[in-house]
């Protein structure tokens, strides 16, 4: 069983930055796929980013040049820094991990852009 735990979510102005980041247990962290996703209120969840294994990176349109998914396979945690905050990347970011079959989910952690 795969746990991850999401932190660095909160309350941050328009065009500040915060970084996001995911610790898993229970695994062999550096085989998995990980990605960010978020759910705005009254919205469904979308992907934002993702990093596989061998560190490629992918972003949504919405968040490229703003947004930076990185790993840290040592201390089995991704992470996810976001500049440029917009109102509009208010939301709930969940971590996702996926190896074959596997795929498992944060509880997520409240990212809200307002001044």
């Amino acid at each position: 069983q795969v746990q991850l735990v999401e932190s660095g979510g909160g309350l941050v102005q328009p065009g500040g930055s915060l970084r996001l980041s995911c610790a898993a247990s229970g695994t062999i962290f550096k085989i998995y796929s990980m990605a960010w996703y978020r759910q705005a209120p009254g919205k469904q969840r979308e992907w934002v980013a993702g990093i596989d294994s061998g560190a490629n990176t992918n972003y949504v349109d919405s968040v490229k040049g703003r947004f930076t998914i990185s790993r840290d396979n040592a201390k089995n945690t991704v992470y996810l820094q976001m500049n440029s905050l917009k109102p509009e990347d208010t939301a709930v970011y969940y971590c996702n991990a996926k190896w074959s079959r596997s795929d498992y989910w944060g509880k997520g952690t409240l990212v809200t852009v307002s001044s």
